[in-house]
Formats: C-alpha cells, sequence, structure tokens
C-alpha cells in the first residue's frame, strides 16, 4: 500500500521537478550586506568602536565640510592631487559640501574617481562638464508654483512642503540648489528656514484647498527636523480635514541609518505620527532615497527593520546617474536589495537638469533601456516607474511617454494636460551627442531650430494620435 502524504508534510527531493537550473545562493548579491567594523578601513576612524560609530550624533558632529576635513580623514588613502582636484570641484560646485563619516566609510578610496558614492557627494574639478545651454537653476519651476513660501502645489491634489533647508549630508545632485545648503560661490540660496510662522502660512492655505489631498514633507531633509517638529507638522496636516496621506521625505536612511537606531525621540515622534493617522484612516509613510545597492548595508537594515516592526510603510525614490546605477545589473540588484530590506521601490528619476552635475545625468534612452530590464526580474509591485520630472513644472512622466524624442538631438518633448497646458522639454547631455550635433548646441540660432524641430514633431505625433482616437471612438460610438 502506497503511504499517504499528509499537507504540510514535505515530498521526497527526488519527486520535485525543476524547471530551472539550481541557484547558488552565493550568487544573490541583493542579500549581501556590508557587515562589521568596515569604517576601520579609513585612517581617522581606525579606533572608534561601534557604539560610537553608530551614536547620530557623533555621525552629525564628524560630518566632512570641507576638503581639509576630508583630507583628515582620509589621509594617505589618496594623492594630494586628488584632494586638490576636489578643493577646486567643491569651489565650482553649487551645493555645499557635507558627507557622513558611514557615506565616506562606503567609498572605495582605492579608485575614488570611479567610485559611484564619490561622484554623487564629492565633487572634483577635473570630471565637471559645462551645463547644458537649456539649464535654469530652478528647473522645475517649484518656486513659480508656490502660493506661499516653501509650498509649491502644482498637481491638482498634492502640495509639496519644503520644512527647512537643510540636510544630513548635501547631495551634488540637488534639483532643489537653488535653496538647499548655505551659499557657495554658484549660488546665493532662497531662505527656507525651518520657522514656525513660516509653516503656519502654509498650513492655512492646505486647509484652505479642499482638494488637497497628499501633502510630501520635505526640504532639505525631514531628517533634520527635531521630534517635537515631527510631531507639530504631523499633526497638524493629520487635522486638516481634506489631508489623506501624508510623506516625510528623507535621504537619511542612505547616508545616516544609525540615527533610526540610536534617535529614540525621533523615531517614536514618527510612529506615533503614523499610528494616529491610522486611526483617523489616513496614510502617514517615509519616502527615502537610495541610488545604489553599497548604500545598504547591515546597519540600513537593522535601522529599516525597526520602522518595519513599528508598521511604518518606506518607499524608496532613486536617480539615475551616469556611472552610479545606468548598468542593468546594478540598478536590478539596487531595486531587490531594496525589497529585501522592506522599502518599496517607487520611482527611479531621469536626472533633473541641475547647475554643476552634468557628468551625472543620462540620456532618456538609458532610462526607457533599464525599465526593460528590470521589469520582470522581480514582482511588479516591487518594479519602480521610470519617470522624467518634466522642465518647466509638467511633472512626473512615465519615461517612455513622450510626444517626441529625437534622439540625434537629444531633445523629448512631454506632454502633462492634467498638470498644465502646453510642452514641456528634457535635454539629453550634449556630450552624449554626435559630434556634429554637439556643435549645433553651441549655436544660439542651431539650438532654437532644433527646439522648434521637436515640438513641431511632437505637435503632429498629438494631433495624429487625437485623429486616431477620434475614430476609434465612433466606431464604438
Amino acid at each position: 500500500m502506497d503511504s499517504l502524504v499528509t499537507i504540510g508534510q514535505a515530498k521526497p527531493a527526488d519527486d520535485i521537478v525543476h524547471l530551472k537550473p539550481a541557484v547558488d545562493p552565493g550568487t544573490l548579491a541583493h542579500k549581501q550586506l556590508l557587515d562589521g567594523p568596515f569604517w576601520q578601513r579609513i585612517p581617522a576612524y581606525r579606533s572608534v568602536d561601534e557604539a560610537t560609530f553608530l551614536d547620530h550624533q557623533w555621525q552629525a558632529k564628524n560630518s566632512i565640510t570641507n576638503p581639509a576635513k576630508l583630507l583628515a580623514a582620509v589621509q594617505d588613502l589618496v594623492p594630494q592631487s586628488f584632494i586638490d582636484d576636489v578643493a577646486e570641484g567643491f569651489r565650482r560646485a553649487p551645493m555645499s559640501l557635507r558627507v557622513s563619516p558611514y557615506l565616506l566609510s562606503l567609498i572605495e578610496w582605492e579608485d575614488p574617481y570611479a567610485d559611484p558614492l564619490r561622484r554623487q557627494f564629492v565633487p572634483v574639478a577635473s570630471k565637471l562638464l559645462p551645463d547644458h545651454p537649456k539649464l535654469t537653476l530652478d528647473s522645475l519651476h517649484e518656486q513659480a508654483d508656490a502660493p506661499v513660501p516653501g509650498l509649491t502645489h502644482r498637481y491638482p491634489d498634492k502640495a509639496l512642503f519644503l520644512a527647512l533647508d537643510t540636510c544630513p549630508v548635501y547631495c551634488r545632485f540637488c534639483t532643489r540648489s537653488y535653496a538647499v545648503g548655505v551659499d557657495t560661490d554658484e549660488v546665493e540660496k532662497v531662505s527656507l528656514k525651518a520657522t514656525e510662522e513660516r509653516w503656519q502660512r502654509a498650513f492655512t492655505y492646505i486647509r484652505s484647498r479642499p482638494e488637497l489631498e497628499d501633502i510630501v514633507v520635505s526640504g532639505g531633509d525631514s531628517y533634520q527636523l527635531k521630534a517635537r517638529q515631527i510631531t507639530l507638522i504631523g499633526n497638524a496636516l493629520l487635522d486638516c480635514d481634506n489631508v489623506r496621506r501624508i510623506r516625510f521625505a528623507t535621504k537619511g536612511p542612505a547616508v545616516m541609518p544609525m540615527k533610526l537606531i540610536t534617535d529614540d525621540e525621533w523615531v517614536d515622534a514618527l510612529t506615533a505620527i503614523v499610528e494616529r493617522g491610522r486611526t483617523l484612516h489616513k496614510e502617514v509613510v517615509l519616502h527615502t532615497h537610495f541610488n545604489h545597492p553599497r548604500e545598504l548595508t547591515a546597519i540600513t537594515r537593522r535601522g529599516l527593520n525597526r520602522l518595519f516592526e513599528r508598521g511604518v510603510i518606506v518607499r524608496n525614490q532613486a536617480v539615475l546617474q551616469r556611472g552610479v546605477n545606468d548598468a542593468v545589473a546594478t540598478m536590478q540588484t539596487l531595486v531587490k536589495r531594496l525589497g529585501y530590506c522592506n522599502v518599496h521601490p517607487y520611482y527611479v528619476y531621469v536626472h533633473d537638469l541641475v547647475k554643476g552635475v552634468e557628468d551625472l545625468r543620462t540620456t532618456v534612452q538609458t532610462a526607457v533601456d533599464l525599465e526593460k530590464c528590470v521589469r520582470g526580474s522581480t514582482a511588479g509591485f516591487h518594479t519602480p516607474t521610470f519617470v522624467c520630472d518634466a522642465p518647466g513644472g509638467g511633472g512626473k512622466r512615465v519615461v517612455h511617454s513622450f510626444e517626441h524624442y529625437d534622439r540625434d538631438t537629444g531633445i523629448s518633448v512631454y506632454a502633462a494636460p492634467s498638470v498644465k497646458p502646453g510642452f514641456f522639454l528634457y535635454y539629453d547631455p550634449i556630450d552624449t551627442l554626435a559630434p556634429e550635433i554637439q556643435a549645433r548646441w553651441k549655436v544660439p540660432a542651431e539650438q532654437d531650430a532644433m527646439i522648434a524641430a521637436a515640438i513641431a514633431a511632437a505637435r503632429g505625433s498629438a494631433a495624429a494620435t487625437a485623429h486616431a482616437s477620434s475614430i476609434k471612438l465612433g466606431h464604438v460610438i
């Protein structure tokens, strides 16, 4: 008599049919998180113990804010010529320099020029490229869409609340270099200080607009808000009957994850707002910003686990960057590692037109190609949407939804009918174009001609689509 296998009882291994080749667990790179005292590779941190390194206040106090401090930290790991390159890059940068010891420890100093983390945070003059001629300092027109200082109301039901203008670390590529950080040689900043008087003006406006249901609390960085400020802002927004969703935006978990481990007051304040929101049937979540797999370590996972245990939803918004995450394998690993750490990969942005970081931008085609390769490599709900935040205030458009894309001139044209009328143009980096096209971009009249041609093609495409839709609707009717 054959033996019976009850539900829950494992079948013999030889009864299992494997349709796919066996996978070596050692090849699952997204699960391999850096652990141990890795920071002790840095000369200045060789005697720093774990308790000290995990202290978020120590991290903030010992952050690198100028080339001299960088040299004092890395010492003989880099030649003086590199430090000189950084000093000149820092002088020409629109953003302030601020790098946490944690982040500094993740950079591979054996080859700092090629390192994807160094590229994001530490400028070097020798790699800078000229800005695109159509670049403007506030390319997304956030200030133009601000009814009160620090509140951008662009989408019908969503507003961006810039609560402050400081961050735990300053990204070279920040789209808000017009306001974030201290003044530099290149940019005199718009002031968005964390004052309750300015906040109350924003809250008053939000209450007056019944269509506003979704508020993003950003800056700067909500990591820099004190616990009592998280409580004040969170409760003020929850008290608005019309507000249904709140997102606290922060780069913090990627650059100083130990705050989630050692700053109990801040984590408790965020948790309380999340829990109060849940009792009011309102969603409060944390949006963060990881760009490269190496930014997630065992320390990161420990901090994120603490949020997960408390029921805090975390989503990620990455920025597509040349030499950072524009390779298929890197982006796939980033997406899967985020999922492994209970972070929902939400968006991947085509790099905004930002002053001083042309070397980091990619083409729109790069994003289109990456999206195809990422989709299908993991679950659909853990697959990010690749978007272009249309310059001029068109908002986020799915990257392949352009009305027209001239890959020769590098001009893509988007429409945003639910946001603003007209067309919105994004420009690929000029150095990625053919030499004869690069020459045309040096001549203002040629620039105008290329742009006019792209808009005309977009109009023609839009008209053809509208005509086809009307015919189809006619048949349906």
